[in-house]
């Protein structure tokens, strides 16, 4: 049974990664499926998402109008083997609603689209609760530093001088919620239902001083 017990108001890092450390996108289409994903299926409705990919439906999928939403997404990003999620339940049940109703869509497309069967995720998706506010920044910091490993996989252990080096393309790599906290156009994030630093933060130095500030404390 799963340890974590998922509360109104509590914010959590939910994690998971591919079967046998495969990838789990593959192609453009399959990070912007997952993205798509995010936002239509936030919805205590259960529309059927297939039907936005027919013809155009597909360029105003930010635009649809949406019932109440499962959870608000603090975080993400998503990389070829796992996904990091940050998410604060809305409605009861909501984080495990949305979350079986997220893999549960994008493994039937996968599947269709490769050819393949069985199960695309390693079990049932990992789950920690934040702590503290300092918990909070660490899991904050390391959603959206995990695709540092795209360009240096010890990252983890270098020093602020090193990460800064990256911090470029951190800001640049498209298949994270950076972008929309350093442009300020919310499309699948949520920060009015996290703490204000969420929005705040708009350079990756902050996540870089969030993950130096804590990593010692909270890095397993």
């Amino acid at each position: 049974m799963r340890k974590t017990k998922f509360e109104k108001g509590g914010h959590y890092h939910i994690y998971n990664i591919g079967v046998d450390n495969r990838n789990v996108f593959v192609s453009k289409e399959d990070y912007d499926r997952f993205e798509a994903y995010l936002y239509l299926l936030n919805d205590t409705e259960s529309a059927r998402a297939a039907n936005f990919f027919v013809g155009k439906r597909h360029e105003t999928i930010f635009e649809s109008a949406r019932a109440e939403q499962l959870v608000a997404v603090g975080a993400y990003s998503l990389l070829p083997t796992h996904f990091h999620m940050i998410l604060t339940p809305l409605q009861p049940d909501g984080l495990p609603k949305f979350m079986q109703k997220l893999t549960t869509a994008y493994t039937m497309y996968f599947n269709d689209k490769y050819q393949r069967r069985g199960s695309l995720f390693e079990g049932t998706y990992k789950s920690q609760a934040a702590t503290s506010e300092n918990h909070l920044k660490y899991l904050l910091a390391l959603t959206h530093l995990a695709p540092a490993q795209l360009f240096n996989k010890t990252w983890y252990e270098d020093s602020v001088l090193e990460l800064e080096k990256l911090a470029g393309s951190l800001m640049d790599y498209r298949y994270s919620s950076v972008g929309e906290y350093m442009s300020g156009e919310q499309k699948i994030t949520m920060p009015e239902h996290f703490p204000r630093y969420f929005g705040r933060a708009k350079n990756m130095d902050t996540y870089i001083r969030y993950w130096e500030d804590n990593k010692a404390k909270y890095m397993e």
